[in-house]
């Protein structure tokens, strides 16, 4: 069967609709099932419960970004294997959104009203990698990835013991985010220059602290 070309006018929506369905809509998972779905949700304090919202706020909002940063690496990488591999990647994300979504549901939160603007930055700076170059396109996300697992931990040593639905979620993702990092880089990402990663780190932090509380 040969493969369909789309026109500009074409990829504009798809990628449209994407973004509309990340930010407010059903995106496509794996259907796995949600982490610690079989814990019995307990009862938190009115402090537990504001932290650990903050706290899945923060990662939705990181969700957001990832699956905006492997969208834009998808539409402008040049080998077809490794768009494919940003492909499955996303959906794989996709369920670390819905995962965090039902966590604020269930704590009757809310998502980040920021994360329009989060998924518009992370799309520009996801086609940029990738225009520039598979390997350093690679080496982005595996950079990406490794700060992500860092910030889990973070949230890991300060989120309630009680909160172990939270908890389960936060290890899964931990353990997929470290996943895709060795991917990225066995297949053949480059390790950034310094002055980006510092850069994402500074930028990491002005997402995180804004999402926490918006």
């Amino acid at each position: 069967m040969s493969q369909r070309h789309y026109s500009l006018f074409d990829k504009f929506i798809i990628e449209v609709d994407k973004a509309l369905t990340t930010v407010a809509g059903k995106p496509e998972t794996t259907a796995r099932a949600i982490p610690g779905h079989d814990i019995e949700e307990a009862e938190l304090s009115p402090a537990e419960r504001k932290q650990s919202a903050g706290l899945m706020r923060v990662n939705h909002a990181g969700e957001v970004s990832a699956q905006a940063l492997y969208q834009g690496q998808a539409l402008t990488a040049k080998l077809p294997q490794v768009r494919e591999a940003m492909e499955l990647a996303a959906r794989e994300e996709n369920d670390h959104l819905v995962w965090c979504q039902q966590r604020l549901d269930d704590l009757s939160s809310h998502t980040s009203v920021l994360n329009p603007l989060w998924y518009a930055g992370s799309f520009t700076l996801g086609a940029i990698a990738g225009k520039i170059g598979d390997k350093w396109s690679l080496g982005f996300v595996a950079e990406t990835e490794k700060q992500v697992v860092e910030h889990i931990d973070s949230h890991l040593k300060v989120i309630s013991e009680h909160d172990k639905k939270s908890r389960a979620v936060l290890e899964q993702m931990k353990i997929d985010e470290a996943h895709h990092g060795t991917n990225a880089l066995e297949a053949g990402g480059a390790l950034l220059p310094q002055p980006i990663t510092h850069l994402m780190a500074m930028i990491s932090k002005v997402m995180t602290r804004s999402s926490y509380w918006i």
